[in-house]
């Protein structure tokens, strides 16, 4: 074996591995080189970010992928930024900046194969090359350059680029400037370029972004001046070294470095240098005789909470201090889910916690979670290979998800795959395999379960690599290195589970946490059997009261409704739908009693304040409502299809009563709280002794989940009036 090493800037090939890469299909992605006058910002390391997610895509298809991102040094803001900084020696400013630069990259796990600085030798070096190749072209003169000058952009500016006077960009007026210099011809290649723009309508993306750069040359294209006479600190233009080449001229050729991967798949960047990469490189690459650019993807801005980013106003954020808070997989998720990639998109800390909280935590978590606990408790965390099922994986479309990346629309990609996460949470819903006790079922169920698990790990490893590693660590595949042709169901092998710690940690806010801290952790579900009927419920949970036997306020709002209420014939419709769906003989709904001792006795009952509370709304929405107490309750609360065999005490009675088979029922995890929503059980019901209450609202076919959560929302406001507490829905 030839243990030869082949080194290409900071990356180190073997000979054999790199014999191997020249098989397989090439993908070249970059990134812009950034400018060292300032840390890197959420902006700089949402274009990094995003490019390594292609990228790593682009390895999951087995092709031979290189990444190219660095920094831009040349510029005159860096001696600028220097100075402010209190360096006295420029190169050791570059020397930090590229530290803080490389260590933000290895903390948001980038894997770039390459890190350009311009400063390097290698860059020095082929700069010169390349300018040879533009002299030989005759692209190259001399001449007198006056206009004004953006420093902020390292451009010149013409008045019609200026509002009110300003740099739009930077909101500063240029400088004007006059001096000898070097020009490019890049009026010359106009023509060629918009032929090539014609004849390639995917070459510049997204459309609004290309029709830019179409109307934009329409109008007449100047030769670029690429010196400046009053800089000492850059590249010296070769044969004269008293003047510095600009630095654009300089920066874009470093995208030429890894030449085996030439020409670049996609260049990546901001829309606001997009000008520089669709015009000026093309010209600048046509002159040299290279072959162009496959792509040009000019991404969209941040703004911070509605407002452009901006060291003045303060909210430039440093994208280590949001890997820390909310973690590195959960940053690179919410950029790439937040923004429709190539739109300008607004970035809030507080979507970043709520996209963490409700979509990795309560969906990617919770279905890890459940899967490997189920195993854990049933299986002896040993599961058996096994038939596919492919209900689970019918709506799985691998080459879907690849076309979206294909097409630049990594957000669609993203959204695909959680698609698939949310068919597997529903999948476990309807399969309930906690109630399985039949060791084969149970085992097909979780091995497709596991396997559809595998799959997203090697889907969601572009995204959340750490994430990725964790899952095939529990899954006891860590050492498998998987592509996007494993990505079939059935490949799962007999394995044993590592059931680890939780995937996702949610970050709550202060008030949040010592809010949910008075509130028990008890969970609630309707079983998809039971939805599949129509039944819709809502829940929440009341804490902290002080109920009364009667409160005169509340008997003046209850003698109002009997006298004003009107009967909802489209929602009791719905529930009478539903008795007969299940077959329940003379099946009347708990609103059917309400109304009957209103006509006969011309009021409601008088129970208790909070009891008394429900049954007012229940009155005047049509709807079914019920409240346990939670003290009572055992385990979490479910609407399911009772077998029979539960246990069950009626209201006010002592000895257990069987159930009906097929009749729906409100059970913990040891008894029946309420049969067919009417037949209320003894041990949960709520008394003035009461101090914790789950409540819920309990809907059909026919009402809307607003029309629910008005009403849930009415009830926790009246109880709150009446017995005090604080509530929370759940």
């Amino acid at each position: 074996m030839n243990k030869q090493q082949i080194q290409e800037g900071t990356f180190i090939y073997s000979q054999e591995s790199k014999q191997n890469m020249q098989k397989k299909k090439k993908f070249y992605i970059t990134t812009p080189i950034y400018y060292i006058n300032d840390k890197p910002s959420v902006g700089t390391a949402y274009t990094t970010v995003t490019a390594d997610i292609i990228a790593r895509w682009h390895r999951l298809k087995d092709e031979d992928v290189f990444y190219l991102t660095g920094l831009d040094e040349n510029a005159q803001k860096t001696v600028q930024a220097s100075i402010k900084l209190g360096f006295k020696d420029v190169k050791k400013f570059t020397d930090f900046m590229s530290e803080e630069y490389l260590k933000t990259w290895k903390v948001l796990n980038i894997s770039n194969d390459d890190f350009i600085r311009t400063t390097e030798e290698r860059h020095h070096k082929l700069v010169t090359e390349f300018i040879e190749k533009v002299k030989k072209k005759g692209d190259i003169y001399k001449g007198t350059y006056s206009g004004l000058y953006c420093e902020g952009c390292e451009a010149f500016k013409t008045e019609e680029d200026l509002v009110n006077g300003l740099c739009p960009d930077h909101i500063k007026e240029p400088k004007y400037i006059e001096e000898q210099n070097y020009f490019f011809k890049l009026s010359k290649y106009r023509d060629e370029i918009l032929k090539h723009i014609k004849e390639n309508p995917d070459f510049i993306q997204p459309t609004s972004r290309k029709n830019e750069i179409v109307n934009f040359l329409k109008m007449g294209l100047k030769d670029l001046s690429i010196t400046r006479q009053s800089m000492n600190w850059g590249i010296p233009f070769p044969g004269d070294e008293k003047t510095r080449l600009y630095v654009w001229f300089d920066a874009l050729i470093n995208y030429l470095h890894p030449k085996e991967y030439w020409p670049a798949n996609i260049h990546l960047m901001g829309k606001d240098i997009i000008r520089f990469h669709a015009i000026t490189w093309i010209g600048m690459l046509l002159s040299a005789g290279y072959k162009l650019p496959k792509k040009v993807f000019a991404h969209g801005f941040f703004t911070v909470n509605g407002q452009k980013m901006s060291k003045s106003l303060g909210n430039v954020i440093d994208p280590i201090y949001l890997a820390n808070k909310y973690g590195v997989d959960a940053l690179r998720y919410y950029y790439v889910r937040e923004i429709p990639f190539g739109q300008d998109g607004d970035f809030s800390e507080e979507s970043l916690r709520t996209r963490l909280n409700n979509e990795l935590a309560n969906e990617l978590g919770n279905l890890i979670s459940r899967t490997l606990t189920l195993m854990e408790k049933k299986l002896n965390s040993e599961i058996k290979k096994d038939k596919i099922d492919k209900e689970l994986f019918k709506n799985l479309d691998i080459k879907k998800i690849d076309k979206f990346i294909e097409d630049l629309e990594p957000h669609n990609a993203i959204a695909g795959i959680f698609g698939f996460i949310q068919n597997c949470n529903f999948y476990i819903n309807e399969k309930a395999p906690w109630q399985i006790e039949n060791k084969e079922k149970l085992n097909k169920i979780l091995y497709n379960l596991v396997d559809a698990i595998r799959i997203i790990s090697i889907l969601i490893q572009p995204f959340m690599p750490s994430t990725s590693e964790k899952i095939n660590n529990q899954i006891g595949l860590a050492i498998v290195k998987a592509t996007l042709k494993d990505c079939k169901p059935g490949l799962l092998p007999t394995t044993k589970i590592n059931k680890g710690e939780i995937l996702f940690t949610k970050v709550l806010t202060k008030e949040e946490q010592l809010f949910e801290a008075k509130f028990s952790n008890i969970k609630c579900s309707v079983d998809p059997d039971v939805s599949k009927v129509g039944i819709k419920v809502k829940f929440a949970e009341i804490i902290g009261l002080n109920i009364k036997r009667k409160h005169m306020g509340l008997e003046k709002l209850k003698d109002e409704a009997e006298h004003s209420f009107e009967i909802n014939e489209k929602v009791m419709e719905g529930y009478d739908n539903y008795y007969k769906k299940l077959e329940i003989k003379n099946g009347k709904c708990s609103v059917y009693n309400l109304i009957e001792l209103v006509k006969k006795g011309g009021k409601l009952p008088t129970i208790n304040t909070a009891v008394d509370s429900y049954n007012l709304v229940s009155l005047k929405k049509s709807l079914v409502v019920g409240a346990h107490d939670r003290e009572k309750i055992r385990g979490g609360v479910r609407f399911k299809i009772l077998n029979g065999t539960e246990f069950y005490i009626p209201l006010f009675k002592n000895e257990k009563e069987e159930v009906n088979v097929g009749e729906f029922g409100c059970v913990d995890d040891e008894k029946v709280l309420c049969r067919a929503d009417i037949k209320q059980g003894n041990q949960t019901k709520v008394t003035e002794q009461t101090k914790n209450i789950i409540l819920y609202v309990q809907g059909n076919e026919f009402t809307s989940d607003q029309y629910l959560e008005e009403a849930l929302q009415e009830i926790c406001n009246l109880i709150i009036k009446f017995c005090g507490g604080e509530y929370r829905k759940i």
